[in-house]
């Protein structure tokens, strides 16, 4: 048990996705003009990771080395053509509103990252803890980014306004250059709080944190 709360509780926030492993990136900006948008493009997210891992953790033995991403690619792309066809059927708005993104969750860098690193090489109950909670981490990090650039683009959170009459929208939060100012706020914001947990539970701060492949050591896990 306390196995599977660390693989799923690890996507809440110390691997949270897109602020802490930085994947994702494409959908994250092109589709959270609205937190509406953020939180369905998440739930589509997290209904493919989950089930995808678990699929490959089911069929991890018997898939051939040489072809495992072409079947993790086949896996989700089944998956995401079930998503398509529920969107379309009690959704069909929000479908509209994502539009290519939604095709495109196929070979978001999460599917394909959590399938290589965790599901390929675990079990199937672990697999799909890793792949809720890390949907779970997406989902939030999409409806946040989605519903601070709603707040400050039109005044409205969810559709119903927020803010008073008198308030002049802030356009460019709701423009391409606006979604990457927004996730460097936010991405600040979370490094100085990392921070100063550290410091607070007595560990050393690194001031010039490494960014290469090798000091990730999430594969490793």
């Amino acid at each position: 048990m306390n196995r599977l709360w660390k693989e799923f509780s690890k996507g809440l926030w110390t691997d949270l996705p897109p602020f802490k492993i930085v994947l994702g990136l494409c959908p994250v900006l092109a589709v959270t003009k609205t937190a509406d948008n953020g939180f369905g493009m998440g739930l589509a997210v997290i209904f493919v990771l989950t089930l995808s891992n678990v699929l490959v953790s089911m069929f991890r033995k018997i898939i051939p080395a040489k072809v495992r991403i072409a079947c993790f690619i086949v896996i989700a792309a089944s998956l995401v053509v079930a998503v398509e066809l529920l969107m379309q059927a009690y959704a069909y708005p929000l479908y509209q509103q994502l539009g290519i993104f939604v095709p495109l969750i196929v070979v978001n860098c999460i599917i394909l990252g959590r399938a290589e690193a965790f599901a390929s090489k675990n079990t199937v109950l672990l697999s799909a803890a890793d792949g809720f909670g890390m949907g779970i981490g997406f989902t939030f990090s999409l409806t946040l980014l989605g519903g601070l650039r709603e707040l400050f683009g039109y005044g409205t959170l969810f559709g119903s306004q927020i803010m008073p009459v008198s308030f002049k929208p802030f356009v460019f939060m709701i423009e391409a250059p606006g979604a990457f100012v927004c996730l460097g706020i936010l991405l600040s914001g979370m490094n100085a709080f990392t921070s100063w947990q550290r410091r607070r539970n007595g560990l050393a701060v690194l001031d010039n944190p490494t960014h290469e492949c090798k000091s990730c050591g999430i594969c490793s896990r």
